[in-house]
């Protein structure tokens, strides 16, 4: 029965969907209303930046970190643990020659000079 239910659900979003395109297309073919819409997405578009500019100003005003300023913050942590990382490489590479016995050098042996 479950089963059943879903397929039907299924078949009913599928339905939604399909009426929903077909409606949008239509709608869109009209000049009138594409352009509407245009203008409309438009003007969502603006809204939407001089939102975020005042809630930047906001946050600013409140001493908050911004999502610019996180960001900034994020890429500055990352150049850091970068540098961690090449200098933990450099630390091991010494302490691996440290570690590793030197050959002895003998010195030179003297010639000594033959009895003639």
């Amino acid at each position: 029965m479950a089963r059943r239910e879903v397929t039907l659900l299924s078949w009913i979003v599928e339905t939604g969907e399909a009426r929903l395109l077909q409606f949008a297309e239509e709608l869109l073919a009209n000049p009138k209303m594409a352009e509407a819409f245009s203008s409309a997405l438009q003007r969502a578009v603006k809204t939407k930046g001089q939102v975020d500019r005042n809630m930047q100003m906001v946050l600013g005003l409140l001493n908050l970190p911004s999502k610019a300023d996180y960001n900034r913050l994020l890429s500055k942590i990352e150049a850091l643990q970068g540098s961690l990382v090449n200098l933990n490489i450099k630390v091991d590479r010494l302490l691996a020659e440290r570690e590793r016995p030197k050959p002895r050098r003998r010195p030179p042996a003297k010639s000594e000079p033959s009895p003639s």
